[in-house]
C-alpha cells in the first residue's frame, strides 16, 4: 500500500440514498469533470472546518436540493484509491429518510438502481469497491 501524502490526499464523502424499493441513487458525472460520463454516489469534497457528516448534508443539499438529517445518516464503509492526480479517500454512508424529492441542481442523470444491478453502470474505481458493501447491507 502507498504511503499517504497528506497534501495530496483528497477526503469525500458520498451517500447511498436507499428508496423503498430498496434502489439506490446514483448520479451522472459531467463529461466535462473528471471522470466525466461515470455514475457515482452523490457526495463531495470536505471543505476546511467541516465534518464529514456536515459536508454530507451541504453537499447533497446543493446537488439534490433535498434535506438530510445527521441524525438519519450512518457510516458504511470507505475506500481509498490512487488516482495519478491525487490520492483519494471516499467515506460512504447511507441514508433511508430525506426531505424533498431528489433534483439534479447541476443536470446530471440520476437513476434509482436495485443494488443487483450496480455493476451495470461504470464508476469510478472508489465508487465501484463500495458496491460489495452495499449490497451486503440490503
Amino acid at each position: 500500500m502507498p504511503i499517504i501524502d497528506p497534501k495530496n490526499l483528497k477526503i469525500v464523502v458520498s451517500i447511498a440514498l436507499i428508496n423503498n424499493f430498496n434502489e439506490i441513487l446514483l448520479s451522472k458525472r459531467p463529461m466535462n469533470k473528471h471522470l466525466g460520463g461515470f455514475w457515482e454516489f452523490p457526495g463531495g469534497k470536505i471543505e476546511t472546518g467541516e465534518t464529514p457528516q456536515n459536508a454530507l448534508v451541504r453537499e447533497i443539499k446543493e446537488e439534490l436540493n433535498i434535506d438530510i438529517n445527521n441524525k438519519c445518516i450512518a457510516p458504511l464503509s470507505f475506500s481509498e484509491f490512487n488516482y495519478k492526480e491525487f490520492q483519494l479517500l471516499l467515506l460512504l454512508y447511507v441514508c433511508r429518510r430525506w426531505e424533498g424529492e431528489p433534483k439534479s441542481m447541476e443536470k446530471n442523470e440520476l437513476k434509482w438502481v436495485k443494488p443487483n444491478m450496480l455493476r451495470k453502470y461504470k464508476m469510478p474505481p472508489a465508487d465501484n469497491s463500495l458496491i460489495y458493501c452495499i449490497q451486503d447491507l440490503l
